[in-house]
């Protein structure tokens, strides 16, 4: 789970992975801007008639610009110099104007802002039905911060960026043009000298943006890795403290800050240099603008309103094309962010799923000649042609010593591993064939790392059903009563609607484990799998969880990972694994009299658990 962090702090952003290593490298700079925002189309490209509707308000807002210069100049001639203008005209056409241009501008934002959060929304739900049903391998490449990251914050900063970024450039694009085409009218020939700036705008646009959206994806990485060091320490903030680990984790710490920060101080070079680079240009065509209505003006009869209204004009183009210049950043960012959600979406493999769904199970298992290699092809597998059949109802025992393979084969069961070679069936149909949601649901798992949502005590029982209204409140009650948790329920305030805290925290060990117990029960799975769930429990406790796991296995087939002896004293078969393989297998007073390795495992009482071991293998297969 750790990763390396390298000396060079530099190296760290340049050799991050992407978010899928398995997905073709792109180089995003070189590929159109249009082609790489059709991508985004199935999410905000609907429906067509807001974005209608924000295309006409905002040509029309843009259209009203040009009419505020316009107003001068008959203004100064006839108001000022001849005074010929009602007054009454005045504050009516000014303020017209303005409720105008504020209507359309509130529909054209509003529309726009619609748009975004409905289309947010859907990449939100595609990216997250991605994340339920991707391959196991997903979530050993990827920190849970960094997923959480990017389905959360990043599609929302993307979105809430592009849409700002296509307001903008959409506003201030039509406003230049429709006052390109007012100073046409008052004069062409200075509008020429104008028209000068927007091939300059363009060049220093285009380099900077480049050098942006490279930032840009480093700083994404960067900032993964960061929240990555910052989860990993509150989770393990005990093991810190106790290792005194406080200097040698700040180092980490501080290490990704300081790429992030150079990273976010080059970003902000790069931004500022757009709007200095724009004035000098802006500010360069003013002035000839201005020194060519100078002369004009004694040649060929300028008038002071027409003179005033060109200024006002070309003045009046600064800001939007100051704001185009600046509009680069927001959109790299914005498509960045966005595009790490598509690529999540287009570029993650889902689980392979068969077609073959019985309501329910027999629970025949058969294991034939099952290898599992999770590394390179020269470490050793950590099965190794296993060949084993458990018959409806039965119970068998796994044991062994750390790393023989226990939670490996219990884990072939619900496909969180795939066999390398050799075939898993359940009742003589290989799992492949099985329809994933199916197969799944006949099973029912028991772990000493019981995991539970925040949620209510009733909903962490009947997890998975559709909404709280289809959860059968009285089966829930009978479930947590044969758990041995009907008084501990009868107890609490709000009884089985109590909220249980992250990962049911507030709750004993034994507790927890017993909820799980009642989870299986609920679930009413054919096949059970039991993977030491009293190895860290107190006596008292273990009883308590014992009694409730009897009353579980009753019809059953059942797998159990067995690390204490009292776990297989009631099992059918117990089947002896060391290195990958199966050395033994029979009763516990066949298996005695042998005097081998379950022999020598018995006489130390099983004091060696490794589904730790195993599962943290388990989580390195693809």
């Amino acid at each position: 789970m750790v990763r390396a962090v390298r000396s060079e702090s530099e190296s760290m952003v340049d050799s991050a992975a992407p978010l899928n290593p398995q997905a073709p490298a792109a180089d995003h700079s070189n590929l159109r801007l249009v082609a790489r925002m059709r991508r985004l189309l199935p999410f905000f490209g609907r429906p067509r008639w807001i974005w209608g509707a924000a295309a006409a308000a905002t040509v029309l807002a843009a259209a009203t610009e040009p009419l505020m210069p316009a107003l001068l100049k008959p203004l100064l001639d006839r108001g000022f110099s001849a005074g010929d203008i009602a007054l009454w005209w005045v504050p009516l056409a000014m303020m017209s104007l303005f409720a105008i241009r504020g209507a359309c501008n509130f529909v054209a934002q509003y529309a726009l802002a619609k748009i975004a959060n409905d289309g947010m929304l859907k990449l939100r739900r595609a990216m997250f039905d991605r994340l339920q049903d991707a391959e196991l391998a997903l979530f050993t490449r990827q920190s849970a911060s960094a997923l959480s990251n990017t389905v959360v914050y990043e599609v929302q900063n993307g979105a809430a960026l592009l849409v700002h970024a296509l307001i903008t450039l959409t506003r201030d694009s039509l406003t230049v043009v429709a006052m390109l085409g007012y100073l046409l009218y008052l004069n062409w020939k200075l509008t020429l000298i104008v028209g000068l700036l927007f091939p300059a705008v363009a060049i220093v646009m285009r380099l900077l943006t480049r050098r942006l959206y490279a930032l840009t994806k480093s700083s994404q990485q960067a900032t993964d890795q960061l929240a990555y060091v910052v989860e990993e320490n509150v989770l393990a903030h005990r093991m810190v403290r106790l290792h005194a680990a406080q200097a040698s984790q700040m180092n980490r710490f501080m290490a990704l800050g300081q790429v992030l920060r150079r990273l976010a101080m080059k970003s902000t070079t790069a931004q500022a240099a757009m709007t200095p680079l724009t004035q000098m240009v802006v500010a360069a065509a003013l002035s000839a603008v201005i020194t060519m209505a100078l002369w004009q003006s004694s040649t060929s009869g300028v008038t002071v309103g027409g003179f005033v209204a060109f200024i006002a004009a070309t003045l009046m183009l600064v800001g939007p094309i100051k704001h185009l210049s600046e509009v680069a950043n927001p959109i790299t960012r914005g498509l960045a962010a966005l595009e790490r959600g598509t690529e999540l979406v287009d570029h993650t493999p889902a689980e392979s799923s068969g077609n073959h769904a019985p309501e329910r199970a027999q629970g025949h298992l058969r294991f034939d000649a099952v290898s599992v290699q999770y590394q390179q092809a020269d470490t050793a597998p950590a099965l190794d042609h296993v060949s084993l059949e458990v018959a409806p109802g039965e119970t068998i025992a796994l044991v062994g010593p750390s790393g023989a393979g226990k939670t490996t084969l219990a884990n072939l069961l619900p496909r969180f591993v795939q066999p390398t070679q050799g075939h898993v069936l359940l009742d003589g149909v290989e799992l492949a064939a099985w329809q994933l949601k199916a197969l799944r649901a006949q099973l029912a798992l028991v772990s000493q790392d019981v995991v539970m949502l925040n949620d209510t005590l009733a909903a962490n029982v009947a997890l998975g059903a559709d909404d709280r209204n289809t959860i059968d409140r009285s089966r829930v009650q009978g479930c947590l009563e044969a758990a041995n948790l009907g008084t501990y329920m009868a107890a609490l305030p709000q009884g089985m609607d109590t909220l249980v805290g992250h990962n049911a925290a507030q709750l004993s060990g034994g507790q927890r484990q017993r909820l799980a117990i009642a989870r299986a029960l609920y679930k009413d799975a054919p096949v059970l799998i039991l993977d030491e769930a009293t190895s860290a429990l107190d006596t008292e406790s273990e009883r308590l969880v014992q009694d409730a796991l009897q009353r579980l296995m009753v019809g059953r087939t059942t797998v159990v990972i067995a690390h204490r002896l009292s776990t297989i004293e009631h099992a059918d078969r117990i089947v002896v694994l060391e290195r990958g393989r199966v050395v033994e297998s029979g009763t516990h007073a066949q298996l005695s009299q042998q005097r081998g390795l379950y022999a020598r495992l018995h006489r130390s009482g099983f004091a060696q658990p490794d589904a730790l071991s195993d599962s943290v293998a388990g989580e390195l297969a693809t």
